[in-house]
């Protein structure tokens, strides 16, 4: 049982032992099925959380196939999306959420995850977010991989994948609609030899590569070569239209950076035209998912960010500068604070400010130096700094869709019910 706060864990085991001589009886079982599915799937993932937990019956109502399905679809459509905070500093790995959708009082507050397999795994970072699962990594040795479903606390350890003695991976996750299945990416690019080799990445080159893919329920990872790409080491942020995308390096070969993607029906790189901005030859861009619509935010001159838009996926033409946001200095950075290294390691050194996604109230979240969220207004032009309560001192914010999906309760042509798995303690 994923448990909110150990005062409601306490009221709900008193209801069990004062109405466990028969059976409970709510206004919920009494009515039809398609409006208690339809209430449940307006309520924000922390309510949904607590319903569960209430009794035996309520907690298959909310675990149901065709409610899964029905909250997930409706989670991605009008509504607020939940963000995880994943945080590595002081020292150990721990991940915290934030429900955009919740009320008032909820979502002022960040409430952290205690995931069930950290003790094996106390290092890691996140892969991707897709469904409402969570893809995790082994960031200290590179072979362990999870999945996980932060509200559910159902995980499960995928196998293990061939291992180079000095290599460098570029992961990717995702759902492939058109076939209902997951998949997991690694891109790998090592080099073969012994000795002792420099410890700034800066200056190792790795001129083989092997593309190994792992669709989940499968015992095995497959080989698909090589790829001719050398894709920057960030995991994929966006899946759009059942493609995977990267920004590629520049190569002596292909001096210009490409968008790249990686279609999870096919399984074959292309490149995707890239918008007029310039940017894509520098360092300072980053790719983002907004309003459904693949993304590239650009850093200008005076901290200032623009943002260009696909509005029709895989159309040059279709590329519109959307955005234009100014500079801004959120309060909570005028505080110096030590860098912790691992977390300025996976950032652009020029990164001052990411785009996240559009709200509901058609404002973009934005997050500053992996330490403040802001809200920005562009009808307005005016930034809100989102305060919350308990929020790491550093953190990498992913935009996750909370639900209580598992790998085996695909959307609704099929359902085989809901994956097993000890829950974390949410505090």
């Amino acid at each position: 049982m994923v448990i909110m706060d150990l005062d409601f864990e306490k009221h709900s085991k008193r209801r069990k032992t004062t109405h466990e001589d028969g059976p409970q009886t709510t206004g919920m079982e009494l009515l039809p099925r398609e409006i208690a599915r339809d209430i449940l799937s307006r309520l924000p993932i922390t309510s949904l959380v607590k319903f569960k937990c209430v009794c035996r019956a309520w907690r298959a109502m909310a675990l149901d196939p065709q409610v899964v399905n029905l909250y997930s679809s409706c989670s991605t459509q009008d509504t607020d999306p939940c963000v995880i905070l994943h945080s590595d500093f002081p020292i150990r790995n721990n991940l915290y959420f934030v429900d955009f959708a919740a009320d008032d009082e909820e979502k002022d507050k960040v409430k952290r995850l205690q995931a069930p397999f950290s003790s094996r795994m106390p290092e890691f970072e996140v892969v991707g977010s897709c469904n409402g699962l969570l893809c995790l990594a082994d960031s200290l040795y590179n072979d362990s991989l999870y999945i996980y479903n932060p509200f559910t606390g159902g995980y499960k350890e995928l196998p293990k994948s061939l291992q180079y003695p000095d290599q460098e991976v570029v992961f990717g996750f995702g759902f492939n609609p058109k076939t209902n299945e997951y998949k997991v990416i690694r891109i790998v690019y090592y080099r073969n030899g012994h000795g002792c080799y420099p410890r700034s990445r800066r200056s190792v080159i790795y001129p083989l590569s092997q593309v190994q893919i792992l669709t989940l329920g499968c015992p095995v990872w497959r080989s698909l070569g090589k790829v001719s790409y050398r894709l920057v080491r960030r995991a994929s942020e966006t899946l759009v239209n059942g493609r995977l995308h990267w920004v590629s390096r520049p190569c002596r070969n292909k001096s210009a950076r490409r968008l790249v993607s990686f279609d999870l029906t096919d399984e074959q790189f292309r490149e995707v035209p890239k918008p007029d901005c310039g940017g894509l030859n520098r360092c300072d861009y980053h790719l983002a998912v907004l309003g459904g619509c693949l993304s590239v935010a650009v850093y200008c001159n005076y901290r200032r960010l623009e943002i260009w838009v696909m509005k029709e996926y895989n159309e040059k033409g279709s590329w519109v500068k959307e955005y234009k946001i100014g500079a801004y200095m959120p309060k909570g950075l005028k505080q110096n604070l030590d860098r912790p290294l691992k977390i300025w390691k996976n950032a652009s050194n020029r990164r001052v400010v990411r785009a996240l996604c559009v709200l509901k109230n058609g404002e973009i979240l934005l997050e500053y130096k992996n330490r403040v969220l802001v809200s920005y207004d562009p009808k307005k032009g005016k930034f809100k700094d989102i305060d919350l309560q308990g929020t790491p001192k550093w953190f990498q914010t992913v935009v996750h869709v909370g639900s209580l999906n598992w790998i085996d309760t695909p959307p609704p042509s099929e359902s085989r019910g809901h994956g097993s798995g000890s829950s974390p303690h949410v505090s």
